[in-house]
């Protein structure tokens, strides 16, 4: 996978902290596929970012590696796309603690990630979550990454990342690329099954309002069954049945059909037997990839090829602008 001059670089990382859910796959990663076609795609395991909240080590090393399995499913090309894992490049550490001595306590302190994440685990609060962003800045950096998709709760982060690299560029000279925020088109937005005001989140609590790209042909028709839906009878797509337009949303993904041919489909039909036909058209959409991340899950030795493959292309760029780094503030290199 050599480096194409004339393309940009673009950098995105993921955290391995439990299965990913229908949402993952409308609103990021069938993005990431479409990039590698256009972009130099770097795409990151970030386990690193995991254990700022407490991880069971076996759950962690499980959820990694589905994590690579799902990202190749879903039709991430390792020959077109690098992907690695975040802790298999010590140069993310090395990186971010020097970031870390261009970064203020209050700039730190004012992000809204760390606010909330304070009040949700009061009980670990820790110097890790507190510069997150310090380390989300060198993951980016490092790779001299032109651009970095994000939503609304990464856009502080971004922020920040480009504040440091333009911070470390006028005291040392050009050194780091000032990455540019990346808002891919929008994808579909998947809602909560039980609260369908609420995006779809695998921190929910309640398991049933969240379609997981794991859950099995009977447990997807359970889940859609038991969906809350709105009052009246009418298939309609609206603000006022969110309940009934987040399972359109879900059809139109798994069928391709227009949501105004969805409504014509479905007049004058009732709301048991819309779900039903939902629940088999998301079954249908998802075995091609259920089937590929059987098949890649299960071998894992080709998983192990890839990561390793990747870490060390990233390593190769990573070692490069940790030396710049080095040489420029003063460390002395080795011989």
């Amino acid at each position: 996978m050599e480096k194409t001059e004339d393309r940009k670089t673009i950098l995105s990382g993921i955290q391995p902290t439990g299965g990913l859910h229908l949402g993952h796959l409308t609103g990021a990663l069938l993005n990431w596929v479409k990039f590698q076609d256009e972009f130099e795609a770097f795409y990151t395991v970030v386990d690193l970012h995991a254990i700022t909240v407490r991880q069971n080590p076996e759950e962690l090393r499980t959820w990694t590696l589905d994590l690579v399995a799902t990202l190749i499913a879903v039709g991430i090309d390792p020959e077109k796309s690098n992907i690695f894992i975040q802790s298999h490049i010590p140069e993310h550490t090395q990186l971010a603690w020097i970031l870390n001595c261009f970064t203020s306590m209050g700039e730190c302190s004012r992000m809204t990630q760390f606010k909330d994440k304070s009040k949700k685990y009061p009980d670990n609060v820790n110097v890790g979550l507190f510069a997150y962003p310090v380390l989300m800045a060198a993951d980016i950096l490092l790779y001299q990454a032109d651009l970095v998709p994000v939503g609304a709760d990464q856009k502080q982060h971004i922020e920040l990342t480009r504040d440091l690299a333009i911070r470390f560029n006028n005291i040392y000279g050009e050194t780091f690329k000032v990455p540019e925020p990346y808002i891919p088109k929008v994808g579909a937005k998947i809602m909560n099954l039980q609260e369908p005001t609420k995006k779809m989140s695998k921190s929910d609590q309640n398991s049933l309002g969240v379609l997981f790209l794991a859950d099995d042909e009977n447990l997807i028709s359970n889940k859609i069954k038991r969906s809350v839906t709105d009052s009246g009878k009418e298939i309609k797509f609206s603000e006022e049945k969110p309940g009934i337009s987040n399972l359109m949303t879900i059809y139109h993904i798994s069928t391709g059909e227009s949501i105004e041919s969805i409504e014509n489909m479905f007049a004058g039909k009732g709301y048991g037997e819309f779900k039903q036909k939902v629940a088999d058209a998301l079954v249908e959409y998802l075995k091609p990839f259920k089937a590929k991340y059987n098949e890649i899950r299960n071998n894992q030795e080709f998983l192990f090829e890839v990561i390793c493959k990747g870490a060390q292309k990233a390593k190769e760029i990573a070692k490069s602008t940790l030396q710049n780094v080095y040489s420029k503030i003063g460390f002395l290199l080795p011989k």
